[in-house]
């Protein structure tokens, strides 16, 4: 089976086309190498790149926005797996027309050939994202199961950064998401998210063509990119864990995410490629685990015996949701799905690999910040 993989040189791509052409699938990658991730020269600078590289794997230095590339890289591919895309809150919040034009002008020119072109495609898995949710579900003691709006500034810079109840403004408690849950995303990147999932699943089931949408939870572990500020928590406190800086924890450090580890993605994007049952259907993908920004960088500190100190600020990013833990129930029971890394186990194999790293400069986290600041975004 032949099989193309757009971002396949990020962190999932990379990771994911590794493992299936171990399992005897030709493997194509079309990925642009965005500087942001792989730095100035990713033949020294990407440890991503240089690993599918190592790998004899085919690679097309190219763009989703490119139809040309998009042709080159379809040529007689089975499965598609679509990656490529632009990662990040709060840098979504001031690049939007970045963000619509690769997350969903990019998907729109997949879809386009699909429909005008002939093709070999017999399957297509897009990522998708646990930010679609928005803050996700909770329940109310008086008004049962609610989807909260996005928190008020100016409740969060009271201090007061739980979410409420939409309809009497209660304090609520946080639940399991799943799949059929409202899809109310309060970020540009989540609004592309939901776009592209949205296009791939309708144009599937029109096209004939089989859609998988996987809504990735936080996922982490070894290859993830230790020099993009917008994206990962673990890279950001391990940068500044390991070069001796204070670490600025956001609200009151009790916001929480489900971390899944990155093999367990693979393995989950896998079973979508190769189970019939997963066709036209939508999963989430995590881990049944969920941590607080304080239990994460305490960790971290500890694994690293570093000594940075862990500033409790208060300050908050607009877009940004308070909680995130996924029902993967759906996901367990069609194809099987089993997280094989609590987060324990999944930390110490990042924290070896951070330290085998040599830590490059990029953008850092403190001038991510400032953008931030200066576009209103950082309060």
């Amino acid at each position: 089976m032949n099989i193309l993989i757009t971002g396949g040189a990020g962190f999932i791509g990379s990771n994911l086309a590794l493992k299936i052409q171990d399992l005897g699938y030709t493997v194509t990658i079309l990925d642009n190498l965005s500087k942001q991730i792989h730095g100035e020269n990713p033949k020294e600078t990407s440890p991503l790149y240089q690993s599918v590289l190592n790998a004899n794997i085919k690679f097309i230095n190219g763009t989703v926005l490119n139809k040309g590339d998009w042709l080159k890289a379809l040529d007689n591919q089975d499965v598609v797996v679509h990656l490529a895309a632009e990662t990040g809150t709060g840098q979504s919040m001031y690049e939007i027309q970045k963000y619509v034009d690769v997350n969903i002008g990019g998907t729109a020119i997949l879809l386009d050939i699909l429909a005008n072109k002939k093709h070999s495609v017999k399957k297509v898995i897009v990522a998708s994202s646990r930010a679609i949710y928005g803050e996700g579900k909770y329940n109310c003691e008086k008004h049962g199961i609610v989807y909260p709006i996005a928190r008020k500034e100016k409740d969060m810079a009271n201090g007061d950064f739980e979410c409420k109840c939409p309809i009497c403004n209660r304090q609520v408690e946080l639940l399991p998401t799943d799949e059929n849950s409202k899809i109310h995303p309060n970020s540009i990147y989540g609004i592309t998210k939901q776009n592209q999932e949205q296009m791939v699943m309708l144009m599937g089931k029109t096209l004939g063509v089989p859609a998988v949408a996987l809504r990735y939870q936080n996922v982490y572990g070894p290859g993830q990119s230790l020099s993009n500020p917008y994206t990962g928590i673990l890279s950001i406190f391990s940068n500044l864990i390991k070069s001796g800086k204070k670490i600025n924890i956001f609200e009151d450090g009790k916001e929480s995410r489900d971390f899944v580890y990155i093999d367990d993605v693979v393995d989950a994007t896998i079973l979508a490629i190769e189970k019939n049952v997963a066709n036209n259907n939508i999963y989430n993908v995590g881990s049944k685990e969920r941590l607080t920004v304080l239990q994460v960088a305490d960790t971290l500190n500890t694994a690293y015996n570093g000594k940075s100190e862990l500033e409790v600020s208060g300050n908050f990013r607009l877009g940004d949701i308070r909680h995130n833990i996924a029902d993967i129930s759906k996901i367990e029971k069609d194809m099987g799905y089993r997280p094989k890394y609590n987060f324990k186990d999944g930390i110490n194999n990042f924290v070896k690999w951070v330290n085998e790293q040599q830590l490059r400069v990029g953008l850092s986290f403190e001038e991510s910040i400032s953008f931030l600041k200066e576009k209103g975004l950082f309060k």
